[in-house]
């Protein structure tokens, strides 16, 4: 399994200023759809439909994590999307959906996500170890660390959605 290490922010800055203001530079923007099909506190199991905003191109994926907090497992795959369709309708769960800006910001790579359904933005970095993600010194415009409080994480989000 890959080890999957990041930090989450509580974006204060709308994407529109940081590019506009040159800070950040878009790379990709896509339109994901995700829906949890088993979770505990420490596993997930999730599949996603990924659209490409700009070309319309269309991927699908299947991903398993399992940990918490920083630093995480995690396998991910490709599959059909008739597969996809499949799980989605026969779980009948409503979908979080959120757009996804793929920036670069000096030399990182940012990952924005902005929610449909709730009011809420937020800015992930990943990093190739621990000490790197712990010496990691966020901007002002990042905003609070996200990264532990439950009540960010998609899967909290996504279970609130399932209640509505």
């Amino acid at each position: 399994m890959a080890l999957e290490i990041e930090r989450k922010f509580l974006l204060n800055r709308t994407p529109e200023w940081l590019i506009d203001n040159e800070i950040i530079r878009p790379v990709k923007e896509q339109r994901i759809e995700q829906t949890y099909l088993a979770m505990d506190d420490t596993q997930e199991l999730r599949i996603r439909r990924i659209t490409d905003l700009r070309t319309g191109q269309m991927e699908y994926t299947h991903t398993f994590k399992l940990g918490s907090g920083m630093a995480r497992e995690e396998v991910e795959y490709s599959i059909s999307g008739s597969i996809y369709e499949q799980v989605a309708s026969a779980f009948g769960a409503i979908p979080l959906t959120k757009n996804r800006i793929t920036a670069e910001w000096q030399d990182k790579v940012l990952e924005i996500d902005i929610y449909d359904q709730l009011e809420l933005t937020v800015v992930e970095v990943e990093f190739e170890s621990e000490d790197e993600a712990n010496a990691f010194s966020p901007p002002e415009w990042f905003g609070r660390d996200i990264g532990a409080e439950k009540q960010y994480s998609n899967k909290t989000v996504w279970k609130q959605l399932q209640q509505k």
